[in-house]
């Protein structure tokens, strides 16, 4: 009897153990407290010391920090969108999850993975406060610090061989603080391009997951493991400098084209014009442009008496797509009174060029290019020469700044002469922009417009009528044989009187700007405070591109 009893008290431990863990496993998920109360509600003054410290972590951000923002505008906004929002998400979130499910089902016995009910629940997310940046690039950088206990219910239902398994996702909690860019700011709506999104700290995640109606996150160990595994791998992909890039616009709606590089055009001569004076002869010249291009076209020199005209002239053009745009070539016969007749006309498209090779064309002057089918164009017009080399810009000035969150690029001094003397003599583009001003004031009007003054050049902007914060957003061009290593530009604001007087204009204050720098880091955007003015700043953007 004494092995026999040994024996069966072996087995009923043996037995015993795994049976008293799971039914205690059991009996921990599914049993319901009792000592559940009601809480009491208190003001804030009657709490003692050590609760007040408990409630701080709670407190909105715009009452502990003076630069966040308060919001509630925005919370009842989305509260009331809530949903609408919720239906929208759950569907995008069934059109990305579908090819991710169909990846798997043949694989390791699976036969069908699919949502059996996908909500977000009724309670939004709340913004706890906002911060905006001030930025001189054109773009809106907001940081907002959301917090999201949710009460969705997101069930999956697998299908493996003759099992049916459901996963279900309750009580989600979500705490982070992304850094929202929306860029570029562009004149079609929405008014930005895309959103450009990025995490400045490690979220925290927190949710309940059943599997077959039992909570497994109740497991000992699983639930800390899948925290730190969310925390991780969330801020491998997403935090700072990680982006999540979002477009909103399509790109050719967005497309802010800067120049790529110069073509260099050489008209050579034209033979065989059209006859277009009464003595049987014409006075030719050409005008030439680019697509795309809202600058003056260039203009050769006029050939007097001349229906074989010669020119050998070398023209610049800034290129800022050379895979679409086209160089336009015009003839005219010049006239001492009134328009001046067309002779003809041709285009060449620039992808025809490879960069750095110099290429001839002979091209037939047309009527009508625009239209090959005209009739016109059957009338021989004449033959032009031109000789076309594109030199796109050398690939370091991309790479030479990258601007920070403010816009400002740190100034390397010097030291971008002493490394490659190269750079510093080359031929390329000086892309002035003037952005805008702020606290301009005249002392008779307030008509402000911006003069600019380099190497002899005088350009200037469109005058805004009454304003002291003028926004102009205009580009300069200057395509120079060196670089403006000892050069300065001069800006100045001036203001001009719409009806007669006899003070026509006023000056509200000027700047002058050394480009050293902006040939040392390849780009500077910067706001600058105006000389002879109280108050008054200037916000430019200048590029240097090199060929």
């Amino acid at each position: 009897m004494g092995f026999i009893g040994s024996f069966f008290g072996i087995i009923g431990f043996a037995f015993g153990i795994p049976i008293g863990l799971l039914l205690g496993f059991l009996l921990f998920i599914y049993r319901k407290p009792s000592d559940v109360k009601d809480p009491i509600v208190r003001s804030i003054y009657e709490l003692d010391s050590d609760t007040l410290h408990d409630l701080l972590p709670e407190i909105p951000l715009w009452v502990k920090n003076p630069d966040y923002e308060r919001v509630d505008w925005l919370n009842k906004f989305v509260f009331d969108m809530w949903p609408y929002l919720d239906k929208a998400i759950c569907s995008r979130i069934r059109s990305m999850a579908a090819p991710i499910f169909a990846e798997y089902i043949g694989k390791f016995q699976i036969k069908s993975i699919e949502f059996e009910s996908l909500t977000l629940g009724t309670l939004p997310p709340a913004i706890h406060g906002i911060k905006v940046y001030e930025s001189n690039e054109a773009e809106l950088v907001l940081e907002p610090v959301v917090k999201w206990a949710g009460n969705p219910n997101i069930t999956i239902v697998l299908k493996l061989l003759s099992l049916q398994i459901t996963v279900q996702l309750v009580d989600l909690q979500i705490f982070a603080a992304p850094r929202v860019t929306l860029k570029p700011l562009v004149p079609t709506f929405p008014c930005f391009g895309g959103m450009v999104v990025s995490l400045m700290e490690k979220p925290h995640v927190d949710f309940g997951l059943k599997l077959l109606g039992g909570d497994i996150m109740a497991i000992p160990g699983l639930y800390r493991f899948v925290q730190e595994t969310i925390r991780r791998e969330v801020g491998k992909l997403y935090l700072w400098p990680q982006i999540l890039e979002i477009p909103i616009l399509d790109n050719s709606t967005v497309s802010m084209k800067k120049p790529v590089g110069i073509l260099h055009v050489k008209v050579i001569r034209a033979v065989k014009l059209l006859k277009m004076d009464l003595l049987g002869t014409s006075d030719p010249y050409v005008k030439l442009s680019l697509t795309g291009d809202k600058l003056p076209a260039k203009k050769t020199t006029i050939k007097m008496k001349n229906l074989n005209p010669e020119w050998n002239e070398e023209f610049k053009l800034i290129v800022k797509d050379p895979d679409s745009q086209f160089l336009q070539l015009h003839v005219f016969d010049w006239d001492k009174v009134g328009m001046h007749d067309k002779l003809g006309m041709q285009v060449v498209p620039l992808k025809l060029l490879s960069p750095h090779e110099a290429k001839e064309f002979v091209l037939d002057l047309l009527k009508n290019v625009a239209n090959p089918n005209d009739p016109q164009n059957k009338k021989r017009r004449g033959q032009i020469f031109v000789e076309l080399t594109y030199n796109p810009f050398t690939e370091d000035n991309d790479h030479r700044f990258s601007g920070p969150l403010d816009g400002y690029v740190k100034k390397n001094s010097m030291r971008g002469m002493a490394q490659d003397d190269a750079v510093s003599n080359g031929p390329g583009v000086l892309l002035v922009t003037v952005r805008g001003a702020e606290d301009v004031e005249g002392k008779k009007h307030n008509n402000p417009f911006a003069l600019l003054l380099f190497k002899g050049e005088k350009k200037k902007t469109k005058m805004l009528k009454k304003t002291r914060d003028p926004r102009w957003n205009e580009e300069f061009q200057f395509i120079l044989e060196e670089a403006p290593i000892n050069e300065k530009i001069h800006i100045e604001i001036m203001s001009k009187r719409t009806g007669f007087s006899f003070r026509h204009k006023e000056t509200l204050g000027y700047v002058d700007i050394n480009l050293i720098d902006v040939v040392n880091n390849g780009r500077i955007n910067e706001k600058y405070h105006l000389i002879d003015s109280k108050n008054g700043v200037i916000h430019m953007e200048i590029q240097w591109n090199r060929e």
